[in-house]
């Protein structure tokens, strides 16, 4: 099996050491250009991501080398600043490993964020998108394979994926902060090549807002722990075809760069959120 549960069980272990008793609730996996760094956590405590065993370690630059546990808006969250792609060579059953290990060490709550392309129109780079659905195009998922029970159910139901309850409060408070955030579908697609302009056209017509390489294997792996989930896209380009100029992977990093301060707030309030969905407030 490509992924076994005394596997996860012994990386989840090794991290407890870590934690030193820190009991984190909520996930957050960071995608190009975001950074631990400008999330504002207290009581900052780097894990490496070489401490923890069978964890891959990622490949592209814009993606830490280290965990950072710590407290963000008063909830205890572990933060997973590398992500590990399908295109680097690793199995999505390896790249979601971690996820697996965030829900074994107790965290119900994944933030998921990335970086996309604009597929809508209306998106400029620094828009921010709650992704409220996704269209999988990259021809795998991370439950292909023998299936070990102890994972949760082999076929997993997607329909509410990004929870509609977490994703409502989080757009009344991006609003009473006055933080512009749209919603929309997230489309992966494997890369690393960006899309073409007809592939941008295709997407567009069967429903995508936003597109990148990520995430969705995560969203995935995540439902069938039985995690709540919430998701955001960074816009940091126009996707191929849409103004017609050359992308490139230093204006995904400088667009995280440039949209840390809202960014930061707003995920600071999705993290807050997570304590009245665990009160029933």
């Amino acid at each position: 099996m490509d992924v076994t549960q005394a596997q996860v069980d012994e990386a989840a272990e090794a991290l407890r050491v870590q934690l030193g008793g820190r009991e984190p609730t909520v996930g957050l996996v960071l995608g190009s250009g975001l950074t631990s760094g400008t999330l504002g956590l207290t009581d900052p405590e780097e894990i490496p991501m070489s401490s923890i065993p069978h964890l891959p370690r990622p490949t592209v630059e814009g993606h830490g080398s280290s965990w950072i546990a710590g407290k963000l808006a008063d909830r205890a969250v572990l933060v997973a600043a590398g992500r590990v792609h399908r295109y680097e060579g690793v199995s999505l059953g390896r790249a979601t490993f971690g996820v697996r290990v965030l829900a074994a060490v107790g965290c119900r709550y994944l933030v998921v964020t990335n970086a996309a392309g604009g597929i809508a129109e209306s998106f400029r780079p620094g828009t921010l998108m709650r992704i409220s659905d996704h269209l999988n195009f990259l021809g795998d998922s991370p439950l292909v394979g023998p299936h070990e029970s102890s994972f949760g159910d082999r076929f997993v139901d997607m329909t509410h994926v990004y929870d509609p309850e977490w994703g409502e409060r989080v757009e009344r408070f991006a609003n009473l902060k006055q933080i512009p955030l749209e919603s929309g579908t997230y489309a992966a697609c494997l890369g690393p090549q960006y899309e073409t302009p007809a592939e941008i056209r295709f997407l567009r017509t069967v429903g995508a807002d936003a597109v990148g390489m990520s995430t969705v294997p995560e969203v995935i792996v995540a439902r069938q722990c039985g995690m709540r989930i919430f998701g955001l896209s960074l816009i940091s380009n126009a996707a191929a075809g849409v103004t017609g100029e050359a992308l490139s992977h230093d204006e995904v990093i400088e667009a995280g760069r440039a949209a840390a301060k809202p960014l930061a707030a707003l995920i600071r309030g999705v993290v807050g959120i997570t304590a009245e969905l665990s009160s029933g407030g």
